[in-house]
């Protein structure tokens, strides 16, 4: 078991970063895989525009 420091990686180790890797890897392929409904981008940087907008009146 490899310790890491901040500054190498935001896991303690060399374990914890290559299982969050690889969980990561599978849900993007899932993901990927999926047939339930996508979002165009546009859209969806459009909703995240409105929620910044929101924020920053109130």
């Amino acid at each position: 078991m490899v310790k890491l420091t901040p500054i190498e990686s935001e896991f303690a180790t060399t374990e914890e970063a290559e299982a969050y890797d690889a969980w990561f890897r599978t849900t993007v392929e899932a993901r990927m895989a999926s047939d339930s409904r996508r979002i165009p981008h546009d859209e969806v940087m459009a909703r995240m525009q409105a929620i910044i907008d929101r924020r920053k009146k109130a």
